[in-house]
């Protein structure tokens, strides 16, 4: 059993360790190309800014309850959030996938989870798509207005971070806001950090920058810009989706 959780471990380590690159380019690309098009008339559904009213949280947690405190620090990091949502006055939904927050958000009389999905084992790019269609509807039919990723980042085999990681909208704007104007990203979000300048409270996107990421402002798109953003708008959903899963998993296994 040893042997085989060992090779279950090196296995998803890999896949983290391998995937990232390609995860990382791939938002670097997006968020460079739909900056240079903000000057441009481009209706992406995905990348649009609204006031937020309500936020879903896909909340990632392992199916065996041998590995620590991995899923207790996830859950204890959903919610934070989700108190903190409710601070801000907003309303909140959560996905759950994994067997162990399945089984606490059940329990959880005060927890408003608009599903619940069971692991499939070993993470694939078919599981990431069932989750990636969820959270395009919910956010194309505007029933949320933004979605967050709760999952464990790998870091090593004895450390790991829980954190949070904002999926939709993408967008180069800024802070997202309530109809309040008040800005409702998580304070640990991965994608922004907030600090402060002039006394005033300002975000800043914490962008990963790659080799061979910045697109020249003389470059012209043969393809429609919007057909372009929406045939890869699809990958990025399934991308994240499957990088968080492999996260977890290399930390939880």
């Amino acid at each position: 059993m040893m042997l085989v959780a060992a090779a279950r471990i090196r296995r998803a380590q890999e896949a983290v360790i391998n995937g990232r690159p390609f995860t990382e380019g791939l938002v670097e690309f997006l968020y460079t190309i739909n900056d240079s098009l903000q000057c441009e008339d481009v209706d992406c559904p995905l990348t649009v800014i609204r006031p937020v009213k309500k936020v879903a949280l896909v909340v990632i947690t392992g199916d065996r309850g041998l590995c620590g405190s991995f899923n207790n620090a996830v859950i204890k990091k959903a919610e934070s959030r989700v108190s903190e949502l409710k601070g801000l006055g907003l309303d909140y939904t959560v996905i759950s996938l994994g067997k162990k927050g399945n089984s606490y958000f059940r329990r959880k009389d005060d927890v408003l989870v608009d599903r619940f999905v069971e692991g499939g084992g070993f993470p694939t790019a078919k599981e990431a798509q069932m989750i990636a269609d969820d959270v395009f509807s919910l956010f194309i039919s505007e029933e949320v207005d933004k979605v967050e990723l709760v999952y464990t980042k790998f870091v090593s085999l004895v450390k790991s971070n829980p954190v949070i990681r904002t999926l939709l909208p993408l967008s180069v704007k800024g802070e997202v806001v309530d109809v309040n104007g008040n800005c409702v990203d998580g304070m640990e979000d991965e994608l922004f950090m907030l600090t402060t300048k002039g006394g005033k409270l300002v975000v800043e996107r914490d962008k990963v920058r790659v080799e061979g990421g910045i697109i020249s402002p003389l470059m012209q798109f043969e393809q429609d810009p919007v057909q372009i953003l929406d045939a890869m708008m699809p990958l990025y959903l399934n991308s994240q989706i499957l990088r968080a899963l492999q996260e977890s998993l290399a930390t939880g296994e």
